[in-house]
């Protein structure tokens, strides 16, 4: 069985390249904390080689953990939310909701970076949806409501708990919503 939340090619293709375009808002916060490492940046780049068609998905698919950073790896919390926003990014290949992810810990990152500023994950994702073309978030708008299906990744886990949970139910309502920006 396929899962609603794989989406054909060519719309994880266009659901790729958003997600990239919200790692790389947040990329220098992993390369502030971490400036010798570049993973997250080359599967930001790896990513957008998807999206632009350069990689097939039997590639990209086989291909999605390999540069990673791993959980402990980074001690920063905030690079490590980029870090878990780049990997999900190099996931949209197999998995479009991956892209949900992708902008839910980039979005996590820049709370983390701005405690100080209540509004830093709201001003992110709304930044995010306003990146978001009418194509764009009618591909993302497919996608089932965060922890009703349970067959991928916004099934029970990561991406439908605690606080990243959240941030994806307020993209995927901020996304349905026609009047954001």
């Amino acid at each position: 069985m396929v899962s609603i939340q794989t989406l054909d090619l060519a719309d994880r293709r266009l659901a790729a390249g958003w997600a990239a375009l919200c790692v790389e808002h947040v990329l220098e916060l992993f390369e502030v904390a971490a400036p010798d490492d570049g993973r997250p940046r080359a599967l930001v780049e790896r990513t957008r080689s998807f999206a632009a068609g350069d990689v097939d998905a039997a590639r990209g698919i086989r291909d999605r953990f390999r540069g990673g950073v791993g959980v402990g790896e980074v001690d920063d919390p905030v690079a490590a939310a980029v870090a878990r926003a780049a990997g999900q990014a190099a996931a949209v290949c197999h998995m479009g909701a991956h892209a949900l992810g992708a902008a839910a810990y980039a979005a996590l990152a820049a709370a983390l970076a701005h405690p100080d500023r209540p509004s830093a994950a709201a001003d992110e994702i709304a930044w995010q949806v306003a990146q978001a073309d009418e194509a764009v978030r009618a591909v993302l708008r497919t996608l089932p409501a965060a922890g009703t299906d349970r067959h991928g990744p916004l099934g029970p886990g990561l991406l439908t708990s605690g606080r990243v949970g959240a941030l994806v139910r307020q993209l995927q309502q901020g996304l349905a919503d026609p009047t954001s920006p």
